[in-house]
């Protein structure tokens, strides 16, 4: 019985082009008590690859949090199966507005601590006590109110390329690193401001928005869906839009076009630009914003060294990486000094 990815990227992308099928980017999430996750995970695995379902989905005893693909023909298939699942049963799907048939090359299932790596230890924290979920009509109406301060949840490389029009955009490397930070700017205001709080889907809204009630905050909301289901309700209910630029997104498509406006700019030259690449140089595979001039100057690449050892031959640059760390522990999404235009 298969029960991991056996194909390579290159191998499944291959057969999607050859198959020609329409496929949908899905993202949702369900925090849960799963008793095993192991055998979750498992049964999750040969039911999804059956119907072509790939992605990146993480399982723990606190739930599910899944990014995934799946060929349009299968769709009700698929969520046929989820509603077999008790506690996924008619679990909201944030659905992509941008659609890329390659969004996702493989289908890995995993079992985490925690589907959002939040590294909070406290036993008193009650993740299911969470803040007052808002649609979209809501949420403009709430963050237009003088008494409401407006948070974004996501790291600095996604809120750079988009954000909401007077959004708190922490200057942070993870999820964790923005909880104590927001707690301590607001700490005068826990009880006489409204905190509302976004991020891509809403998982990460999701436990913040216990975490702050748990710590005092009195007046506590959250952009249900997140930025995903408020564009959604934007365009179907012909509502403001009130986000400026681009969603980031972990797939390969690396964002979604929300608005026309570009408020970012290319870390190279800095011209106005907000499409996010890695490096060339495997050895390193930086994450940072590159213009399409640029692109072509520098082969791809962050900086001259990599540009360097990116035209070397391949076997030479798989020589240069032996015994190297693995890059990300390097470097840090979209920081490094080589990027002389970063915000």
């Amino acid at each position: 019985m298969q029960l991991y990815n056996t194909l390579s990227a290159k191998e499944r992308e291959i057969l999607i082009e050859e198959a020609g099928k329409d496929r949908l980017t899905i993202s949702f999430y369900k925090y849960a008590h799963i008793g095993n996750p192991e055998i979750f995970r498992n049964h999750l695995f040969i039911n999804w690859d059956a119907l072509e379902v790939l992605g990146r989905i993480y399982v723990a005893k606190e739930g599910i949090n899944a990014q995934l693909s799946v060929p349009a023909e299968n769709f009700e298939a698929f969520k046929a199966h989820l509603d077999t699942i008790t506690f996924l049963e008619n679990v909201r799907l944030n659905i992509a507005i941008e659609h890329d048939n390659k969004s996702f090359l493989k289908l890995k299932v995993k079992v985490r601590n925690q589907i959002v790596a939040d590294g909070l230890d406290d036993g008193t924290f009650d993740v299911t006590n969470k803040g007052v979920h808002v649609n979209a009509e809501m949420f403009n109406q709430l963050i237009e109110d003088p008494d409401t301060v407006l948070v974004d949840m996501r790291n600095h490389y996604e809120s750079e390329i988009g954000h909401f029009k007077n959004a708190i955009t922490p200057d942070v490397d993870t999820f964790r690193d923005s909880l104590d930070i927001i707690e301590k700017d607001l700490a005068d205001h826990k009880e006489d401001k409204k905190l509302v709080m976004y991020c891509t889907g809403g998982i990460r809204c999701e436990k913040a928005s216990a975490y702050y009630k748990h710590k005092g905050f009195k007046q506590v909301y959250q952009l249900e869906g997140g930025i995903i289901e408020y564009t959604r309700q934007v365009e179907s209910q012909k509502l403001e839009n009130k986000f400026l630029g681009k969603n980031f997104v972990f797939d390969h498509r690396r964002g979604e076009r929300i608005s026309e406006d570009v408020i970012a700019n290319c870390h190279q030259c800095g011209n106005p630009c907000d499409t996010h690449v890695n490096c060339a140089n495997e050895a390193c595979h930086l994450l940072f914003i590159q213009c399409e001039d640029c692109a072509t100057a520098m082969n791809n690449c962050c900086s001259d060294d990599c540009k360097e050892i990116h035209a070397l031959p391949y076997e030479e640059q798989k020589e240069l990486r032996k015994g190297k760390v693995v890059s990300n522990k390097i470097f840090k999404k979209g920081r490094s000094e080589v990027l002389k235009f970063k915000k």
